[in-house]
């Protein structure tokens, strides 16, 4: 099997996270990455015996490199996507894709010019309880999708932050952060544009303040809706509702309660370093027992609600209920792989395409707007 030798921009918390998918699955490899940090570099020689790099530049112009993973901070996705592009790299980039609809255009025309693909992940949307959903609509008899209704409540507000983490202006909060993982899912399952969004946020802690909480109903030009509601503000846990699993597929330890306030007594940003990748405190994730999610969802058909899971899909129908079972994931977050290497290796189209991650993207500022002028916002189509 041919390998997809991948350079990584960012060694933070998003490469944390997908470093395990990278390590275990035998299609990819690992050569190079770049990030300030010396002792991220150190760790990444150390796990992956790839080349550590001075800058992003030079991690673009290394012709080992086939593919570039944006994973540096949401502001620099732009710049970096068309560096890799102009030096013929293809592109997975982390959600957000940009800051701005006018830097997604740019990414996509840079894509183009190079003649290279361009992936936008990881988001929920690649979870294989979110694929088994969307299949069992199209195949199992339902009829037509009604209603999407999304919750999550996380600790997100109270990780460790840096300065621009907690500035809307700079990409901070929960919408920009949180609320692409909820859009992607709904969006998926739902097969339609969106049409339209109504929504507000909370902005309740001035000491961090930038919105941690939003609720946001989104019509599809098909008629079908969506409401999505979020908190980071680390009291009611919706893994709950999960059967205990994490975000991440881990199980988690309920004596934890309340670690993620109680850790902020330290500096927050020698905490964050302390616990990034390759910092002194720095935990892998575990063995996942399940897959990964994004909270609570349900799916209202016709004739029935599908509930996804970390472990299968709950079916609600007419006259029974069934659960579709899921086996545990051999590589976790393996749908991210699956669709990079079918884009830059077989060239395949992505699903999750430059045009997938703006469209994303325009619902997420629609809901910042629309709580910000108290009204629902029309989105006209898209044009790329």
């Amino acid at each position: 099997m041919r390998k997809l030798n991948i350079g990584v921009a960012g060694l933070g918390r998003a490469f944390a996270l997908m470093a395990p998918s990278f390590a275990a699955d035998p299609r990819v490899a690992l050569v190079a990455a770049a990030d300030p940090r010396p002792e991220a570099l150190a760790r990444f020689a150390r796990d992956f015996g790839g080349k550590a790099l001075a800058s992003v530049e030079a991690l673009c112009a290394d012709p080992a490199v086939e593919a570039v993973y944006v994973a540096t901070p949401h502001a620099l996705h732009a710049e970096h996507t068309r560096l890799a592009a102009r030096r013929g790299k293809h592109v997975l980039v982390e959600k957000p894709m940009a800051l701005t609809v006018e830097d997604c255009r740019a990414m996509i025309e840079a894509a183009r010019a190079g003649g290279v693909r361009l992936v936008v992940g990881h988001s929920h949307s690649f979870d294989a309880p979110i694929a088994l959903t969307r299949s069992l609509m199209e195949k199992g008899g339902y009829g037509n999708l009604r209603m999407l209704s999304a919750l999550n409540y996380t600790d997100f507000l109270y990780r460790p932050r840096r300065p621009e983490e907690l500035d809307p202006a700079r990409g901070g909060g929960a919408v920009l952060n949180q609320a692409a993982h909820q859009v992607d899912v709904v969006r998926l399952l739902a097969g339609s544009p969106v049409k339209s969004v109504r929504a507000l946020t909370g902005a309740w802690d001035a000491v961090r303040p930038v919105e941690g909480a939003y609720a946001a109903l989104l019509s599809f030009e098909d008629g079908a809706f969506a409401s999505l509601t979020y908190s980071g503000y680390a009291h009611f846990d919706s893994d709950e509702l999960c059967g205990g699993i994490g975000e991440g597929g881990q199980r988690k330890d309920p004596r934890r309660y309340g670690a993620a306030r109680a850790a902020l007594n330290e500096n927050e940003i020698v905490l964050k370093n302390k616990r990034s990748y390759g910092g002194a405190s720095f935990a892998a994730p575990g063995p996942a027992q399940a897959h990964p999610h994004f909270g609570f969802l349900v799916a209202s058909c016709e004739h029935a609600d599908l509930r996804p899971l970390p472990d299968g899909v709950m079916i609600y129908g007419d006259r029974e209920k069934r659960f579709v079972p899921l086996a545990p994931p051999a590589v976790p977050r393996a749908g991210v792989i699956d669709e990079l290497y079918a884009a830059a290796v077989e060239g395949r189209p992505p699903l999750h395409d430059g045009a997938w991650g703006m469209a994303t993207l325009e619902v997420c500022l629609a809901i910042l707007r629309s709580a910000r002028e108290g009204r629902e916002i029309p989105l006209a189509a898209p044009t790329v």
